[in-house]
């Protein structure tokens, strides 16, 4: 799509702050997008073809939601920490696999979703971010939640198929996770602490489809305590 396709867009986006550029066959950052660096808030370049996204990126100061789902992208620039007004980050479906570290400097992120990558270490860089409500990694390659997890502060956490077999008892610390989602992993019972079923504020604990029987968790230590949460959880609901 050449840049004159891309200027009624761009028109919308001057008066809306919203640019929404999805299924248009990018292969590359578009050169024009500069001219909406001080207006932007909103970006979305979904489903197209990017293999990267150029370190300019961290000039779009206002940026609020950026949007790359369902490219080809391998990495992400560390000029992406440099957009602090950030609250949402959506990079799934694409080919990362490892995550900078000034992703830490994006004090306003409320949401992540990075489902569907490459990723195989577990990202301790979003811990300390206190308005982070969701991280969403299923579907990638991590294979232990580590000890630095106490200090996450989302209140829903979706491993979802990874390779997770190691699980730090200190996820029972984290001070506002109350879904827990670790469904299709290689977790034994005995990676299940007691510590997290007794001492956390988890209420919502999905496990199925690890190495081990559903009925066995049932009996496990401290799963008595969980199921006070959760049952005072779905009361709430009704």
């Amino acid at each position: 799509m050449g840049n004159s396709g891309l200027k009624q867009h761009y028109e919308t986006a001057k008066k809306t702050g919203v640019l929404k550029i999805s299924q248009k066959k990018l292969n590359e950052f578009p050169s024009s997008l500069k001219q909406l660096e001080p207006l932007l808030r909103t970006l979305d370049l979904s489903e197209n073809r990017l293999t990267s996204i150029p370190n300019e990126i961290g000039s779009f100061k206002l940026l609020k939601h950026l949007n790359v789902n369902q490219n080809r992208i391998t990495s992400l620039p560390e000029s992406i920490g440099d957009l602090t007004k950030l609250e949402s980050l959506s990079v799934c479906t694409n080919k990362l696999t490892l995550l900078p570290q000034t992703l830490s400097n994006l004090l306003n992120l409320k949401q992540v979703y990075l489902s569907d990558n490459q990723i195989s270490e577990f990202p301790l860089m979003f811990c300390g971010l206190k308005h982070l409500d969701v991280l969403d990694v299923s579907k990638n390659k991590i294979t232990e939640v580590p000890a630095g997890v106490s200090n996450i502060h989302v209140t829903e956490l979706n491993l979802n198929q990874n390779q997770v077999s190691k699980l730090s008892e200190s996820i029972a610390d984290c001070p506002r996770l109350k879904t827990l989602r670790l469904e299709e992993n290689c977790l034994q019972l005995s990676a299940i602490h007691e510590r997290i079923l007794a001492d956390s504020k988890i209420s919502v604990l999905a496990l199925d489809g690890n190495l081990f029987d559903m009925k066995a968790f049932t009996e496990a230590d401290g799963y008595d305590k969980y199921m006070e949460r959760y049952t005072a959880v779905k009361k709430k609901m009704f």
